[in-house]
């Protein structure tokens, strides 16, 4: 808070990050003024006066100090000769001043802090109940930081705290924030822990994400908070869905059977040759995008983008497409990774529904856990309201996807003129949700 002008409250955590109070510049100010008619201490850690002090601890007591207490005193020197304090609960500041050591010494006070003095040999060997702290500061600072040693949750807020998630959307923030008499709030993550705090400033011209949407030009298949940022650009392959922007943007969409090879033709336009590392992962992209070349999806364009990533990179397609779909799929991979890694919800004529796609080079191997892949599709539908759940299983092998359907059966056996057998359905040469699952069930809903 000394460095930055602009914070009126920080927030005080535990040792695991999570919220235990606020404390506000207010609170710290109060403290203090509270201070001027009652300079006490009441059982204040040692280490937090030896921190704010910076000063190290002279001689033994008889017994182990871990806390202080008593009436703060500034020992100046003076003619008079009764000493400043009545009690042993006492506090004392003073400097280079021998009689008044000996006689606080004797007296056993608390603690005495010795401010830019030496301790005289004579008098440490008296010390039995008082702890003498020796700093580098004047009396003056001594006086006004050892306050500083109080512990913070003493003066923090702990109750009927307003915090917000990173989830939470600027609009409901600012909505609570306008109805709350709080300067700052502390923003906590899913596991309740504070990573930031916002104030009422920030509300007033908040800072949007800049966001390009790659491979994707529907909102429903977009980040959560979207419509909250500010969307720069559109890189897509895909058909024009429900995108809406504020200001006109760059717009790049072409009949291509990957984004990826969109991409790498941007780096050719410009002259630049993307690294040996990058352009294995775009031709990674195309021949998983067009599965080896086999997707209806798939130009010409993408076969020749591919190989030129791959001559880059060093690498064979064959021996990367083969590698890509075997490792895709392993058996120890939970059903719920497998079916929502490359899972898209769609909106078409009033209907909602949800596809999933596996591509993969054994897809007898991953049926052995239909049971499961059905449990969490019926699942799925029940929680998001789908009329229909689809899972692709799209076997490069064969050529083909064996699909399994939870919800609109006849809707499903009429558009592709199959017939389901216990949820499945083998459909050769389908191997596109793009350009084959989407376009049918779309005709048939008008």
């Amino acid at each position: 808070m000394e460095d930055d002008k602009h914070i009126s409250a920080i927030p005080v955590t535990d040792d695991e990050g999570r919220l235990r109070g606020m404390l506000t510049a207010g609170d710290i100010a109060g403290f203090d003024m509270e201070t001027i008619d009652a300079p006490d201490l009441r059982s204040v850690p040692l280490f937090n006066i030896l921190s704010v002090l910076e000063g190290q601890l002279l001689g033994e007591t008889e017994e182990v100090v871990n806390a202080i207490s008593g009436e703060v005193i500034l020992a100046l020197p003076q003619s008079g000769e009764l000493p400043p304090f009545r009690q042993r609960e006492t506090v004392l500041i003073c400097g280079n001043q021998p009689d008044m050591l000996r006689a606080a010494v004797e007296f056993g006070v608390a603690c005495v802090v010795l401010c830019q003095a030496e301790l005289p040999e004579e008098i440490r060997t008296r010390v039995k109940n008082t702890c003498i702290i020796s700093t580098p500061y004047d009396g003056l600072r001594a006086v006004r930081r050892i306050f500083q040693a109080i512990p913070v949750g003493r003066l923090a807020q702990q109750k009927e705290i307003t915090s917000f998630h990173l989830e939470d959307y600027i609009d409901d923030v600012r909505e609570v924030v306008l109805q709350s008499r709080y300067r700052s709030y502390p923003i906590l993550d899913q596991q309740e822990r504070v990573v930031g705090s916002l104030s009422r400033y920030h509300l007033i011209k908040p800072r949007r994400k800049r966001v390009v949407l790659v491979d994707h030009n529907e909102a429903a298949q977009s980040v959560p908070g979207l419509e909250q940022a500010d969307v720069l650009a559109i890189i897509d392959h895909h058909r024009l869905a429900d995108i809406q922007t504020k200001n006109p943007i760059y717009f790049r969409n072409e009949p291509v059977g990957s984004t990826c090879t969109i991409v790498a033709g941007m780096y050719q336009e410009r002259g630049m040759m993307p690294s040996a590392k990058l352009a294995g992962l775009m031709a990674a992209a195309i021949v998983s995008d067009t599965v080896m070349f086999k997707s209806p999806t798939c130009t010409n364009r993408d076969r020749k983008m591919a190989e030129r990533m791959a001559h880059i990179a060093n690498l064979s397609l064959d021996e990367l497409g083969r590698e890509i779909f075997s490792a895709s799929t392993p058996e120890d991979k939970p059903v719920d990774q497998l079916l929502f890694t490359d899972f898209k919800e769609f909106h078409i004529a009033g209907h909602d529904f949800g596809v999933s796609q596996i591509t993969c080079v054994d897809s007898d191997r991953q049926l052995r856990r239909k049971d499961q892949f059905l449990a969490l599709m019926e699942q799925t539908r029940s929680d998001h309201g789908y009329s229909m759940m689809l899972l692709m299983l799209t076997d490069v092998l064969l050529e083909g996807s064996k699909v399994l359907c939870v919800g609109g059966e006849d809707t499903f056996q009429q558009a592709f003129n199959t017939e389901l057998r216990d949820h499945e359905a083998f459909l050769p040469r389908i191997m596109s949700r793009k350009k084959q699952i989407i376009p049918m069930l779309s005709a048939l809903w008008g």
